[in-house]
């Protein structure tokens, strides 16, 4: 995917002397480095062009790796995208004469292909082409990030540290616009069976997020407490704590509220999804599984960042 990517970076239709491509890698290994560093030779010869690794070692996320690239950079003007992605010839171009026009920040448009029927993770996943300001598609003015000290390293998962710095820069009169014209394309990549399990860790960041600017979270983001979550955990919290107390009605009229909820929801990710057996299973599995999850990292994260989030 690294090197679709920088193979699609290195074909801009700008002049190869008027940019640089710079790769952070956040979990540095030698195989990485040397296939970026073979590629680097070969555009030096070719177009002259500048092409960096660099090892991040501090942190983890792209929180981190971003600020050690833009830090490094040359340039005045700051793209980002991610290593799975496929940027449009045009897209440097475009991101170009859209902050040339007065803007301080613009995010481009994230196409992300789908087959006929999806997996619910591939599903999800293309939530990102309509995300309102997203760093797989980003042009940030150097001087902006560098007010801001970048990104906040605390976002260690990708999620919602793009939205932190939109908002960072919103709060102080920036102006962050739409660039469509830029275009990058982001397949989804393969995930493993039962990946919407670990995905839940990021719901932690939400808490972090909204404590920060709690106006533009409830403005741009916020749709309420996960009400569904927290009935199907209440119900089945409520069943053990009858079944404890030896209310045997109470408990199995609980139980069966959490059954009727977990098949709705099961059901409702399975209604635009693929409907193999295979697929069924995991829907099956993650969603008895998935509300304790989130409410327990979202509980985690107010904890942890000491707001009142729920």
């Amino acid at each position: 995917m690294l090197g679709t990517c920088l193979t699609a970076l290195a074909a801009q239709d700008l002049d190869a002397t008027r940019y640089e491509i710079i790769v952070c890698d956040d979990g540095p290994d030698d195989a990485t480095r040397e296939a970026v560093e073979r590629f680097a030779q070969r555009c030096a010869s070719g177009r002259g062009m500048t092409v960096r690794y660099i090892p991040v070692t501090a942190t983890q996320g792209p929180a981190g790796a971003r600020n050690a690239g833009w830090r490094a950079a040359r340039y005045s003007l700051i793209a980002f995208t991610d290593d799975d992605t496929i940027p449009d010839p045009h897209w440097l171009t475009a991101g170009i004469d859209a902050l040339a026009m007065g803007a301080d920040a613009a995010s481009g448009m994230i196409m992300v292909p789908l087959q006929d029927a999806p997996t619910d993770y591939e599903l999800d996943a293309s939530g990102l082409a309509r995300a309102e300001f997203a760093t797989a598609n980003a042009f940030v003015r150097r001087a902006w990030l560098a007010a801001l000290g970048g990104f906040d390293e605390r976002f260690t998962s990708a999620w919602r540290e793009d939205s932190d710095l939109q908002f960072a820069m919103l709060q102080l009169g920036a102006n962050v616009i739409r660039a469509d014209q830029a275009v990058v394309v982001h397949p989804v990549r393969p995930a493993r069976w039962g990946v919407s399990l670990s995905q839940q860790k990021k719901s932690q960041f939400e808490a972090l997020l909204y404590r920060k600017h709690p106006a533009l979270y409830r403005q741009r983001i916020d749709a309420g407490p996960p009400l569904r979550y927290y009935a199907i955990v209440g119900s089945l919290l409520c069943a053990a704590i009858a079944a404890l107390a030896g209310q045997q009605r109470l408990a199995s009229l609980a139980l069966a509220v959490w059954g009727v909820l977990t098949a709705a929801f099961c059901a409702a990710r399975l209604h635009h999804t693929r409907r193999d057996l295979t697929h069924i299973a995991e829907m099956g599995w993650t969603s008895a599984l998935i509300p304790f999850l989130s409410i327990y990292w979202r509980l985690r994260g107010a904890l942890r960042y000491k707001v009142f989030f729920l």
